[in-house]
């Protein structure tokens, strides 16, 4: 049987989109993205599932740089994912808002909420955790005055009360999941396919005038459609960048290959991150 790793624990958003794309199959959480993509690399399991980008909050950058500078493993599916924040507190709190002192979440879920928290609880202390699984784990293990921020099922996986609903900042906030593995076959996912994609790595030769416009004219004139272009730094030194390009196709014998050979006619360097279905999960 199919072995998934996710972000876990139980009760985060990875978990969430992992238990709605996929049934039946083996599921093991990893506490950090890092030793969920490593598990894939060394084949201790067959899939991994992390986040990669938010509505509100962007890059999950640690999730970009691993798979560039660390393992390369191909993209093979991407799930979209609603996200809906809520307050979560221990059964026995019988307290108000005015009485929590600390708050716990992953850092992008607090970003989400940064209105409520700054409106509803000013005095509160925010700590980041490593996914809103964890949060809602160490409250439901430390009682008192404390919250986490997380979803329905960390709230029902700890046995924690909802004390307010939907306290993210933005209504439409949704939460991109990609799935690494090294064999595409082993993907099984029945939902419909809302379109497809392909991500490219680029790395610009040496710094001149209109390279980065030059790369953008490759596609362009090709008319293929960019749904995102991201710069990260190369890690060799100020002014170093690589690009994250995403386009709105699945890779052809045609428009693909001519890209890349004007782009690498350029002095550019291209690589292939995954050509890829896209899911919209409806949770």
């Amino acid at each position: 049987m199919v072995q998934i790793g996710y972000l876990g624990p139980r009760g985060t958003f990875t978990k969430l989109a992992v238990d709605t794309a996929f049934n039946g199959e083996n599921k093991q959480s990893f506490d950090t993205i890092p030793e969920c993509i490593d598990a894939v690399s060394d084949r201790s399991i067959d899939i991994g599932v992390v986040p990669l980008e938010n509505a509100i909050e962007g890059t999950v950058q640690l999730t970009v740089d691993y798979l560039v500078h660390q393992v390369r493993l191909p993209i093979v599916a991407e799930i979209v994912v609603p996200i809906q924040q809520h307050l979560l507190v221990g059964p026995d709190f019988s307290g108000d808002l005015s009485s929590i002192g600390d708050v716990y979440s992953h850092s992008h879920a607090i970003a989400q909420c940064h209105q409520f928290l700054h409106n509803e609880m000013p005095d509160a202390n925010l700590h980041f955790t490593s996914s809103t699984g964890k949060a809602a784990e160490m409250i439901s293990e430390s009682g008192g005055d404390v919250a986490a921020i997380g979803n329905k099922l960390a709230a029902s996986e700890y046995g924690l009360t909802i004390h307010r609903d939907n306290i993210h900042d933005y209504s439409n906030n949704h939460t991109r999941f990609v799935v690494l593995a090294s064999d595409k076959q082993q993907i099984n996912i029945t939902h419909e396919v809302q379109t497809e994609k392909t991500s490219l790595l680029i790395t610009l030769p040496s710094d001149y005038a209109g390279a980065l416009y030059q790369v953008l004219a490759a596609f362009a004139w090709r008319k293929m459609n960019l749904s995102k272009i991201e710069s990260r730094p190369m890690k060799t030194g100020l002014g170093n960048y690589f690009f994250i390009v995403d386009v709105n196709e699945p890779y052809d014998d045609v428009l693909f290959p001519g890209v890349i050979a004007e782009l690498e006619a350029l002095g550019c360097k291209v690589t292939i991150l995954g050509t890829y279905p896209v899911y919209l999960m409806n949770i």
